[in-house]
């Protein structure tokens, strides 16, 4: 019964995979109340579950007869396949599609007791049910007729495959790139805050001998910094640079005009003529330290730009997919940037929906 010839071993994956698409995307999509599309591909095959039922047909059909032996044949295989292969995804693509971190008596998120234990029932179930009609079809083929359809499919599964994993490891890419971004962002904003207490000190230096008007000038710039900082905390990494730049502009325009009053002698008539040469090199030296700031900040925007240049309409089409497609993925390393894609894939595609578009879109 075991001894097929290679293309109707490879009939078989493709049936396992469709039946293992049709499974899992109903599932998924009672569960999510909406339509899913599950898996890793475009097309609507799941090669897990192809590679699972082949792997499990051939360590099960030759002791078929002695079910306990099929259903730990079943467990070991399956449970084993389930491992690797979460593990090699995690690894490749910086991201896991699928997670059972949560259940009960798992293996670092990859396997767990429960599933495994159905891994087994499942391999007698297709030993003894499923694979007998399967099987009937696929025989019943001519050897041309056969050997035509696994090239045709193969061709197809090919190319989406090769899509696919380009997708994923682009989207692994730029999960690592935007944490890298966002972890500039967070030192840029460390130094920003730094400055902003220097300057807040150096205000209140002279809020002690200037007029009621730069007090209320000074006031008025904390709150709005406070104000602005606070709000890029957890931000999006474009958000957060454009806030970033804002409130560097606003601390610029301060600094300059105190420099500006420093050197146009406001200071001397203030009665701060002794201090005025000392507090114009501290506030020089804020301005060029803001400056470097804003050429840190510039960058970080062209970064970001860049970024989303290289996820090209045809890219962005198998990304949505497998992120669409796996909704329960996670990243432990990358899991603020991944959200962050999320997002902007969610977004983009409502843009598409309203028939609105982004002006960096345009761009693009």
């Amino acid at each position: 019964m075991y001894e097929y010839r290679w293309y109707q071993w490879l009939l078989f994956f493709y049936i396992y995979c469709f039946a293992g698409w049709i499974f899992e995307s109903a599932y998924v999509s009672i569960k999510e109340r909406r339509l899913v599309n599950r898996g890793f591909l475009r097309l609507p095959l799941l090669p897990l579950y192809g590679t699972g039922a082949v792997m499990m047909l051939l360590v099960s059909l030759p002791i078929q007869d002695h079910l306990v032996l099929v259903y730990i044949a079943g467990v070991g295989a399956a449970t084993l396949l389930e491992y690797v292969t979460g593990w090699a995804m995690e690894g490749l693509f910086k991201v896991r599609y699928w997670d059972y971190s949560n259940q009960r008596f798992n293996v670092n998120g990859y396997i767990c007791l429960s599933s495994s234990i159905v891994w087994g029932f499942l391999t007698i179930l297709l030993t003894e049910v499923i694979h007998k009609p399967v099987e009937r079809l696929v025989l019943g083929l001519s050897m041309g007729t056969a050997i035509g359809l696994a090239a045709a499919i193969s061709i197809l599964f090919a190319a989406d495959a090769v899509e696919s994993f380009r997708a994923a490891l682009d989207l692994g890419r730029a999960l690592e790139a935007v944490t890298r971004m966002k972890g500039d962002l967070e030192e840029l904003q460390l130094q920003l805050a730094l400055l902003k207490g220097q300057l807040r000190d150096q205000t209140s230096e002279k809020v002690q001998m200037a007029q009621e008007e730069t007090l209320l000038r000074a006031a008025e710039l904390k709150a709005s910094v406070a104000a602005r900082m606070n709000g890029m905390r957890g931000a999006a990494p474009l958000r957060a640079v454009e806030a970033t730049a804002a409130v560097i502009g606003e601390l610029k325009d301060e600094a300059a005009a105190r420099l500006e009053e420093l050197r146009s002698g406001k200071a001397g008539l203030l009665g701060l003529g002794d201090l005025k040469e000392a507090a114009a090199e501290r506030q020089q030296a804020l301005l060029d330290k803001l400056d470097a700031l804003k050429r840190r900040t510039e960058e970080l925007g062209i970064r970001h730009d860049e970024l989303r240049k290289g996820i090209s309409p045809f890219k962005r089409f198998y990304l949505r997919g497998i992120l669409r497609g796996n909704p329960t993925a996670v990243s432990r390393k990358y899991k603020e940037a991944l959200e962050e894609i999320q997002r902007d894939i969610r977004n983009t595609r409502r843009r598409k929906t309203d028939g609105t578009e982004d002006s960096r879109d345009r761009k693009h």
